[in-house]
């Protein structure tokens, strides 16, 4: 959904009386409340996600069509908002990250520790209350046993090795695309910030799909991107 799109949707939620917070077109917890108050008093999933069912129930009656986009992948949507964040270098930290950290209840130290699994945690966190995060979110490699396994597709989940295979370091990320040496890979702590990069598929170890979302829809992205490959994630 477009920002507009989510304008609608929150100014319609205050309308109806079930507080979104600002009207600003951002997706964030008060909206994502106000989605799950609005579900369960019309008797729908109260997951927070705004699929075609939520959206007729919220525009019923209404003159003006409902929106045509779909809350598909939250998660991935928080991501591609949060591109450009960047790392603080040397001892100061970034709030946005740590701030990130604070809404997840997780102890954090600074953004000198790596934050690539922060970024995903919170991005899924945020989104998907429901969902059942890994016991070590920061851990990279914890990410293996997320969710339910997929195969490689917009949105998903993406876990790689890092320094080695046997060394248990890892990265983690979303998949945006792919060409034929590497994913792209929408990620926190790519050159200490948030960007896409082409990590290598030979580094790659497994997908994962959040339980509480949507089903898959299993869109990939080929492109011709080039250029160097990931090698800075920590």
């Amino acid at each position: 959904m477009t920002r507009d799109e989510w304008t609608r949707v929150q100014a319609r939620l205050h309308k109806l009386g079930f507080n979104p917070g600002p009207i600003d077109g951002l997706r964030g917890r008060l909206t994502t409340t106000a989605v799950r108050r609005f579900q369960a008093s019309r008797g729908l999933v109260a997951d927070g996600i705004v699929g075609p069912n939520t959206l007729r129930a919220l525009f019923e009656g209404q003159a003006e069509p409902a929106p045509a986009g779909l809350d598909a992948m939250p998660w991935f949507e928080e991501a591609r908002r949060l591109v450009g964040t960047v790392e603080t270098p040397g001892a100061g930290s970034t709030q946005a990250i740590l701030d990130w950290a604070d809404g997840l209840e997780i102890h954090y130290p600074g953004d000198d520790v790596p934050w690539c699994g922060l970024f995903v945690g919170h991005c899924v966190g945020a989104t998907l209350p429901d969902e059942g995060l890994p016991a070590a979110v920061l851990r990279a490699r914890a990410w293996e046993r997320f969710g339910r396994p997929c195969a490689p597709q917009m949105g998903a989940v993406m876990v790689f090795w890092r320094t080695s295979l046997a060394s248990g370091n890892g990265h983690v990320g979303f998949y945006a695309g792919e060409d034929p040496g590497a994913f792209l890979i929408l990620g926190g702590n790519q050159s200490d910030a948030v960007n896409t990069a082409r990590v290598s598929r030979d580094r790659f170890l497994g997908a994962r799909w959040p339980l509480t979302a949507l089903p898959p829809g299993g869109e990939t992205r080929v492109v011709d991107a080039g250029g160097a490959l990931s090698t800075n994630e920590a």
